[in-house]
C-alpha cells in the first residue's frame, strides 16, 4: 500500500513512543545559535540544587526555529483566548543555587 493510500493527502503518520509521550519537566531555556543552526536547550532548575541539568536539546534549522516561533505564538493566543492572559515576568535573574530554597534532609 503506498503512503498516499494510507494518509490523507498532506498527512504524516508521527509514531510516539511511550517513553517520549510521558514527556520531560524544564522550566529554564536557553537558546544559541549559529549561522546554520538554532539549538534549544530545556534545563530543569530545582530548588535548592546548584547544578542544573540539561533535560532535551533539540537543533533546527533557522527557517524551522521560525516556524516554530510562529506556532508558539498562534497556540499562545489560542490558549490566551480560551483561559485567559499568561503574566509575563517584570524580570528573570538567575537563582543562585537553584531556587534558593532550603535544602531538604534525609
Amino acid at each position: 500500500m503506498s503512503p498516499q493510500q494510507t494518509n490523507p493527502e498532506g498527512a504524516i503518520d508521527v509514531e510516539l513512543s511511550e517513553e517520549i509521550a510521558e514527556g520531560v519537566y524544564a522550566n529554564l531555556a536557553m537558546i544559541a545559535h549559529s549561522n546554520s543552526e538554532f539549538i534549544l536547550d530545556f534545563i530543569r532548575l530545582m530548588p535548592g540544587v546548584p547544578k542544573a541539568k540539561v533535560k532535551a536539546r533539540i537543533i533546527l534549522t533557522p527557517e524551522h526555529a521560525k516556524r516554530l516561533l510562529e506556532a508558539l505564538r498562534e497556540n499562545i493566543s489560542r490558549f490566551e483566548e480560551a483561559y485567559g492572559g499568561i503574566n509575563e515576568p517584570n524580570e528573570f535573574k538567575f537563582p543562585a543555587g537553584g531556587f534558593g530554597g532550603p535544602v531538604g534532609q534525609a
